[in-house]
């Protein structure tokens, strides 16, 4: 199975929020999509259903394929404290997720692609592994020559910050300052049931 690249507003409405973000068509349109998408959302689901719509719903909102999410699962379970929270937190510490949140990039997927494409350093040098862990006090920043790309420069102008982020907009760098707590996450999500359908 390949990365998903289809639409996103359709994967949004399977779920029942705006996963990737605002969404203008989600709003238009927040039934399930598909031809008995109002029957469906009538329909009652049960306690492993619910489970594995959080995981799946989890994987779409950081670009995460199966295998990886069930390995970066067991290095959480590994972790000091709960399991779900520390999930999270890796997944947060992602470097195509810190692209994402400095606002170098709109979407985790134009973040996943920069990094890819070479466009960013990690702590000076180039990184082109969007599952890099970053460290507290690792510096993130763009590439001198793809400081000029568009997608940047507008994505930038319209940042939202982050208490446990620094970000320099006229270097175009950024700095993970700790871990964060995991009240401060924004994102909808019940980890619990993903340790859940993990622990059965």
């Amino acid at each position: 199975m390949a990365r998903y690249t289809g639409p996103t507003t359709r994967i949004a409405r399977k779920f029942g929020e705006p996963i990737y973000g605002p969404d203008k068509n989600f709003e238009k349109r927040n039934t399930p999509p598909g031809q008995h998408g109002l029957a469906a959302k009538r329909k009652k689901q049960k306690e492993y259903g619910t489970q594995l719509k959080e995981k799946q719903k989890v994987k779409y909102m950081y670009g995460v394929l199966e295998r990886q999410f069930r390995n970066t699962y067991a290095k959480a379970a590994r972790m000091k404290g709960q399991t779900g929270e520390n999930l999270i937190l890796l997944l947060e510490a992602r470097l195509d997720n810190l692209v994402y949140r400095l606002g170098i990039a709109p979407t985790r997927a134009a973040a996943r692609q920069l990094v890819l494409h070479r466009h960013i350093t990690l702590d000076g040098k180039i990184c082109n592994v969007p599952s890099c862990q970053v460290k507290p006090g690792q510096v993130i920043a763009v590439r001198e020559r793809s400081k000029s790309l568009e997608v940047i420069q507008a994505s930038v102008a319209s940042a939202t910050k982050y208490s446990w982020l620094e970000f320099d907009a006229a270097n175009l760098c950024g700095k993970l300052l700790n871990v964060p707590a995991r009240q401060e996450i924004p994102e909808n999500i019940n980890e619990q049931l993903i340790v859940d359908i993990y622990s059965k």
